[in-house]
């Protein structure tokens, strides 16, 4: 396979029950669009009691079940949130890190030089994050770049934390996918490598589709996918709750 061919989502996800918690970013093939899915999965009931809402610009994970809900600090958080011209998509309270430094005017990557993997051991789920910078002078309008992150174990206890970082310019048609688990296991396997070069179609409920039906039945949760128009900024999102 050439280090530059791209995949689809589907093709990526088959035959794999657990990715865990997921991240997309991209640029629809005719370059108008700016295109991100994030979904969430769990093993667990108090994993697995979880919605998405929108709330304004941003979505915000609720429990579907409030009486059932055990330990919130690592399943209940904001995955999306719009500041200025950044977009912020992760899986955790990190989130709310990005966006407070990107409020001072602060980078992605200081942001995250603050913090460390879940301390969820023996798993010590990575935290994986992506933020879209849109242009919004002369010369930028119509564009984007975006980061992408992972924090993860140096080791299998958890004795210090490991801080990737990857910066990409908008490119027609591709995307890249970070998650936070290889596949299931126990304890779970971390991800490894590069975000994968994936395929981005131009329309949004395509890519809802294709990645909600090819993850795994028992443990998928939610879904949410979100197309910019980079001209107007513009969106439209779709999300899908298996509880509702």
């Amino acid at each position: 396979m050439n280090i530059y061919d791209k995949r689809r989502m589907s093709e990526i996800l088959q035959g794999n029950d657990y990715q865990g918690r997921g991240i997309v970013i991209g640029t629809t093939p005719d370059g108008l669009k700016a295109a991100i899915a994030y979904f969430i999965m769990g093993r667990s009931e108090n994993s697995r009691n979880r919605i998405f809402k929108e709330k304004g610009d941003d979505v915000i994970i609720y429990p579907f079940d409030e009486s059932k809900v055990g330990d919130p600090s690592l399943i209940i958080y904001a995955p999306v949130r719009t500041v200025g011209n950044k977009l912020i998509v992760t899986n955790g309270d990190q989130t709310d890190t990005i966006r407070d430094y990107v409020n001072e005017g602060r980078s992605f990557k200081a942001a995250l030089e603050t913090r460390f993997f879940e301390p969820d051991g023996p798993n010590w789920t990575p935290r994986i994050s992506g933020m879209l910078t849109f242009g919004t002078n002369v010369e930028t309008k119509g564009d984007f770049t975006y980061e992408m992150s992972i924090l993860k174990s140096v080791d299998a206890i958890g004795s210090d934390c490991v801080r990737y970082t990857w910066s990409y310019p908008s490119t027609h048609g591709l995307g890249h996918f970070i998650h936070t688990y290889e596949m299931n296991g126990d304890p779970l396997p971390t991800f490894q490598g590069e975000p994968r070069r994936v395929a981005i179609p131009d329309d949004p409920e395509e890519l809802l589709e294709e990645i909600w039906n090819t993850l795994n039945e028992d443990n998928k949760i939610s879904i949410y996918v979100r197309y910019t128009d980079l001209l107007t900024g513009e969106y439209e999102s779709f999300l899908i709750n298996k509880n509702c």
